[in-house]
């Protein structure tokens, strides 16, 4: 027997994590046990589903994202690729751009509105929540009227609290909405998603059925930056020294964003799964092919072999490799325009609101309870 057989055939223990209601930014306590146990554990599944592999080092989660022997379309039954390539104008650094006018001026609008009605007030309705969805409902070609009707599908979709058949629910009645919309520009030449995904329905490189469920997704992911800027101003805010650095140092907002980025706890547990498509060898164990493995970039984003002192906010660091919007061919197509976002938001609030800060105390602020993706559910603030 080899010493790889022979480390194989010993597992280790199957670990429960359980779902903790964290408080504010702190990260989750059982993700850290898991990461100093070794970079490779097993974790139970929910709802007696059994268990799973966690890699939690970061090479070892490049590895896996890039392996094609670990699949997620095993697990999601969809050709992702041909639907990402579809859609890959609108996203690159030039498809970006061309929102970032548009985008600029409505964060404007939002916050002159904010201004005008003084505080205190709720930075997360007033314009945390309201910037995302409007910019992902211009990048995907949504028209302004529907986009109150886009954020509650997404919120109940993303929420865990109201049970399976209504997330069920919301998820079917947002498809049949884009159904509709990109059945009507499925000749089309306009450079939005919808438009986008109809031009391929039209050349019959994608069915309606696989554009609409990518649509979908799409939409519901472009809202991940409410929660994720909810969090970088809870954490600017209740760290006013970072927030005083930014403002003095403009030069330094971009890189700082992705420090804030790497750093920040984006969500709760872990997202899909792979499936083993053959035994394959990581870390010294062995994946036997048929077996679910997850990834956690929130632990590859503390590994400290990547990240020296990873739990220090540091904006001065670089390089910077940080896996915050996923690695590999899975990665999230909206990452570059979430930085975007995040680098308005931070560069007009911090400049146009000088004295903005908390309305109450850190404490008091209230994060959201039952939901995949970690935010405050309000954040309370006066300037």
């Amino acid at each position: 027997m080899t010493t790889e057989e022979t480390i194989t055939e010993i597992l280790s223990p199957i670990r429960h994590w359980p779902a903790l209601a964290l408080n504010g930014v702190d990260f989750d306590p059982v993700l850290t046990e898991l990461m100093r146990e070794g970079p490779v554990t097993r974790i139970q599944l929910p709802h007696d589903e059994g268990w799973a592999w966690l890699v939690t080092r970061y090479e070892d989660v490049r590895t896996v994202v890039n392996d094609p022997r670990f699949s997620r379309e095993a697990v999601m039954d969809q050709p992702v690729t041909r639907l990402r390539r579809s859609v890959a104008a609108a996203f690159t650094a030039e498809g970006v751009e061309r929102v970032r006018e548009k985008s600029r001026r409505m964060l404007d609008e939002l916050v002159d509105e904010l201004v005008q009605d003084g505080p205190p007030a709720d930075l997360g309705a007033a314009v945390l929540t309201r910037f995302p969805i409007a910019v992902i409902c211009e990048l995907m070609g949504v028209p302004a009227a529907d986009r109150h009707g886009m954020h509650t599908w997404t919120r109940l979709i993303l929420s865990s609290s109201h049970g399976a058949k209504v997330r069920e629910r919301a998820r079917d009645e947002m498809g049949a909405y884009f159904a509709d919309l990109i059945g009507l520009r499925e000749g089309g030449t306009g450079e939005d998603v919808t438009s986008l995904l109809g031009a391929a329905v039209g050349r019959g490189e994608v069915t309606l059925e696989e554009a609409v469920g990518f649509a979908v997704l799409l939409q519901t992911g472009g809202e991940a930056v409410t929660n994720n800027s909810g969090q970088m101003f809870y954490l600017l805010l209740t760290r006013p020294g970072l927030a005083e650095r930014l403002r003095g140092e403009p030069e330094i907002r971009p890189q700082a964003i992705d420090e804030l980025l790497r750093w920040i706890p984006h969500r709760n547990a872990v997202g899909l799964s792979r499936i083993a498509l053959e035994d394959v060898g990581i870390a010294g164990v062995r994946i036997r092919a048929g077996d679910a493995i997850y990834v956690s970039y929130l632990a590859a984003n503390r590994d400290p072999d990547v990240f020296p002192y990873p739990e220090t906010i540091d904006f001065s660091r670089s390089p910077n490799p940080h896996v915050s919007f996923g690695l590999g061919p899975h990665c999230c197509p909206g990452g570059m325009l979430a930085r975007l976002e995040s680098e308005l938001l931070v560069g007009t609030l911090l400049d146009r609101l000088p004295g903005l800060r908390l309305a109450v105390p850190a404490k008091q602020v209230p994060f959201r309870r039952g939901a995949s993706i970690r935010g405050p559910e309000a954040l309370p603030v006066m300037w």
